[in-house]
């Protein structure tokens, strides 16, 4: 029921109460035994703990929510500058504290903590545990409970981007820092990393409400010739300051010459790889975008975990950039299969856009990225088709898919003609002269066509009862191991299927040879 209340609110407002949470919280790092009770007993006389939960990352620690901002002033007047005996210290008084006990023995903890997960379990524990499900439906619900982010990691990844506004604060007070992609979009899995942004939005705001005055006065700010060198200073200036005086912030990279210039670092308080950008306006209407959708149906969030999980375990995704097929990407071919369902799981992004309202007006950059925003005013699907059907069918789509002549559309939930020769086209939502699998090449879109059609084969000679007997992997478990050599039968059609767009690839040739041989003799 909390989920589904969850679930019901806007994007923008569950923005704004996680990041409420954030600011009233702190993160303590804890001694190995520990009286759970006697710390909050402490932390309670600075005020009322609303939550909290412990976890592992280089030792135990527990993130506490207060119920007021007030408490952790409070707690930091109380809390004793380190000792500076061998290292001397920044004097930067964060929200991060080291908790010891004076007299260890007295105070020991006689049950253990439970301690929150903050990863996922491996895939050979997961295919151990999908194959006690009854159905393929059940077993790719069992995979999304297992990969999908917890309260206590998102509540984790807020308080990250609360910290790193602590600093941000220090140039330029009106600023946040918020979290966009995975984190907040509800496809995020567990372990992956942290996309923030550092956002002026509010100092704009300001500026809007001074025009309605009858006399302007304004800011004097410095001036630089383009936006794109004031967000490499900021970033410049931002990253030097998290590498110097941040807590817990190292590994800093500032690479600031890419089409978005942005500030690695590696957050060892609450364990996470970050990335710090500077006012991604459109990147965070297609976390928006994927929130709505991830929230319409309860089948979408399932499929695309399946579809991601599958992806990585045949090398079809990867971590590290290069020509295979993005997670985004791959979302999206997702999104769009659902639309292209009869009747469709959900609707275009045209159809969204046309339930829009005057508040959900967003031209950014010439583009427009208006779509609604209440869920309420999105009907129902009528499809009921399940989770088995689906996922046999995603596989089939792509299968059979015509990558050469067409490209995938989400703005209008149709299949249209390429308009350029890249191996695998699908448009930018929002920016619609971009194709955001370009990166993708000719070899890794042939494998995961072989590799769809040999899912879709391995589903449909689905024998659940022979495999169970044989204590075989069965439906979803089966296509979670890799296509080894040991099955010849397997590699044979795989061969099959890789002759087969070759030999359509040689044919089409020969007809456009044939047919500029037929041009020339007929001039």
């Amino acid at each position: 029921d909390a989920e589904v209340s969850t679930r019901k609110k806007t994007f923008a407002e569950v923005q704004t109460e996680r990041l409420d949470q954030a600011e009233r919280t702190v993160l303590i790092k804890c001694p190995p035994k520990l009286n759970e009770k006697k710390l909050l007993q402490y932390l309670s006389s600075h005020g009322n703990v609303k939550s909290h939960f412990f976890f592992e990352n280089r030792g135990i620690s527990a993130l506490i929510e207060f119920s007021e901002k007030s408490s952790i002033a409070s707690l930091q007047d109380a809390v004793g500058i380190p000792n500076a005996a061998e290292h001397h210290v920044v004097p930067f008084k964060s929200r991060l504290f080291n908790f010891t006990l004076k007299n260890p023995v007295s105070q020991l903890e006689e049950t253990p903590l439970h301690l929150s997960p903050q990863s996922h379990i491996p895939v050979k524990d997961l295919i151990q545990k999908l194959c006690l499900a009854d159905s393929i439906s059940s077993q790719m619900y069992m995979l999304l409970n297992e990969y999908q982010l917890t309260e206590e990691n998102i509540k984790l990844r807020f308080l990250a981007c609360s910290l790193v506004r602590d600093f941000a604060r220090a140039y330029f007070p009106d600023s946040t820092v918020k979290p966009f992609g995975s984190s907040v979009n509800t496809f995020g899995k567990l372990g992956c990393d942290v996309d923030m942004f550092l956002d002026f939005h509010d100092t704009r705001k300001h500026a809007t409400k001074m025009k309605k005055s009858p006399f302007e006065m304004e800011f004097q700010m410095k001036r630089l010739p383009s936006e794109r060198l004031a967000t490499q200073r900021i970033l410049s200036v931002i990253g030097d300051c998290l590498d110097n005086f941040a807590p817990g912030c190292v590994s800093v990279q500032k690479i600031l010459n890419a089409r978005c210039p942005l500030v690695k670092f590696s957050h060892q308080p609450t364990g996470f790889q970050c990335d710090l950008s500077v006012s991604n306006s459109i990147a965070t209407r297609s976390s928006e975008l994927l929130y709505i959708y991830g929230c319409l149906d309860s089948r979408v969030r399932a499929l695309v975990f399946t579809i991601r999980c599958w992806a990585r375990v045949h090398g079809l995704t990867n971590s590290a950039p290069g020509t295979w097929i993005t997670n985004f990407s791959l979302t999206m071919m997702v999104m769009f299969f659902l639309q292209r369902r009869s009747p469709p799981v959900i609707p275009t992004l045209d159809e969204l856009k046309e339930l829009a309202d005057a508040k959900d007006k967003h031209i950014i950059g010439g583009y427009d990225c208006s779509f609604v925003s209440d869920l309420r005013k999105i009907k129902p699907t009528k499809n009921t088709e399940t989770l088995d059907v689906l996922l046999g069918e995603f596989f089939e789509y792509y299968g059979t898919f015509d990558f050469r002549r067409n490209s995938i559309n989400l703005r209008k939930g149709k299949e249209v003609n390429k308009p350029e020769s890249s191996p695998l086209y699908i448009w930018n939502p929002f920016e619609q002269d971009l194709n955001i699998s370009k990166n993708v090449n000719q070899p890794q879109l042939e494998k995961f066509i072989a590799t769809a059609r040999e899912s879709a084969w391995i589903l449909q000679k689905e024998d659940k009862t022979r495999r169970v007997i044989n204590k075989e992997p069965w439906g979803l478990a089966a296509l979670l191991i890799p296509f080894g050599k040991s099955n010849s039968r397997r590699m044979n059609r795989m061969k099959g299927i890789g002759s087969e767009t070759i030999r359509s690839l040689l044919d089409s040739l020969k007809l456009n040879n044939a047919n500029s041989q037929q041009k020339a003799v007929g001039k």
